[in-house]
């Protein structure tokens, strides 16, 4: 089985900070928002749409030039399936969160505090890309 989602890393600034906004999932890891793109729907539709759905957060600019894909395998009742999730980064003009029934947790951290909250290595990767594209392109 195949499955693709799309997602974006989160940011916001605080005191002119960088930091990232991170949501507790009920199975107890800390990911980005993302979910399944629909039929018919382009990435970025599903990435602002899980956005809202996830986070309530609607007013959401995508920042030019950042793409990251990851794959990877997991089980869904007995099955195989292979899911590529493609990745876009996002600055929130809010902070405001109001999570979905989907999550029981967030919180917005620093790079380094990020990194360590993260639980998957793709996830870890993909926050480090995210942050090294903002430094290079002059964000704080």
């Amino acid at each position: 089985m195949e499955e693709r989602s799309a997602g974006a890393v989160i940011f916001s600034e605080n005191d002119g900070m960088i930091e990232y906004l991170l949501l507790h999932y009920p199975t107890g890891h800390w990911d980005f928002a993302k979910g399944k793109i629909e039929k018919g729907e382009k990435e970025l539709d599903t990435v602002r749409r899980e956005v809202r759905e996830e986070t309530s957060i609607d007013d959401i600019q995508i920042i030019d030039g950042f793409r990251k894909k990851i794959a990877y395998n997991y089980k869904r009742s007995g099955k195989l399936v292979h899911k590529e999730v493609i990745f876009y980064l996002a600055k929130a003009s809010v902070r405001n969160v109001k999570l979905s029934f989907e999550h029981k947790g967030y919180v917005w951290l620093n790079y380094d505090n990020a990194l360590k909250q993260l639980t998957y290595k793709n996830a870890k990767m993909i926050l480090d890309a995210a942050n090294q594209f903002l430094k290079e392109n002059q964000y704080r």
